[in-house]
């Protein structure tokens, strides 16, 4: 059985909505392209990195669409390794209606989510969840998610759309391997699903 990773970007105060540009979700949210001038060449590898071994990408229907407008044409440029890999994978799409899937490799997710989720995770070792802030607070939701990879960039925006929604609900997350930071201050963290729920305590008792 493989991995559901959610590779979610971030600020400081969570905002994960449109970090990439301008046009990928603008309702109500001047901040788009946030994240561009975060990147340099450290954080450029460590993403890089976090792909290896990725076998399946698993997207909300507004990502996908910005990706198969933009992936398929960016072989051999300077994104070369991210664009053959996504080229590559299979891409599993989640939406309500019945949209053209013309990106090669690209299939539809079933009505029933969780049973589709379950059949990604049986025929794949390696799937990441890239973008697709609505989608991700859905499988947040419905604990549909081994993995959360989540790089909290330096800035706080103080609007947008949040990585965790209204309607989040208790889970317990325990980190899998040490954070890492890089030189403009962007930390990785790596979470695992973990089992029951928060406990709570009283700070003040035995003292």
């Amino acid at each position: 059985m493989g991995l559901i990773h959610i590779e979610m970007f971030a600020t400081l105060d969570l905002v994960g909505q449109a970090p990439g540009g301008p046009e990928e979700d603008p309702e109500g949210f001047s901040f788009g392209g946030w994240q561009a001038p975060l990147i340099d060449e450290t954080t450029g590898a460590q993403i890089l990195a976090a792909y290896e071994g990725t076998d399946a990408l698993l997207l909300g229907r507004r990502t996908y669409d910005i990706f198969a407008a933009y992936w398929p044409h960016q072989e051999g440029g300077q994104d070369n390794e991210i664009a053959t890999l996504f080229n590559k994978v299979p891409k599993y799409v989640a939406s309500r209606g019945n949209p053209d899937l013309p990106w090669a490799g690209s299939t539809q997710l079933g009505p029933d989510l969780s049973a589709a989720v379950r059949e990604i995770r049986d025929r794949h070792e390696n799937v990441k969840v890239v973008g697709s802030l609505n989608f991700v607070q859905t499988l947040l939701r419905e604990k549909l998610f081994d993995r959360l990879d989540l790089w909290v960039h330096p800035i706080v925006l103080g609007v947008g759309k949040k990585v965790f929604d209204d309607g989040a609900v208790p889970t317990n997350l325990t980190l899998v391997e040490p954070p890492i930071a890089v030189p403009n201050g962007t930390v990785y963290l790596r979470y695992g699903l973990a089992e029951g729920t928060p406990e709570t305590g009283d700070m003040t008792a035995d003292r």
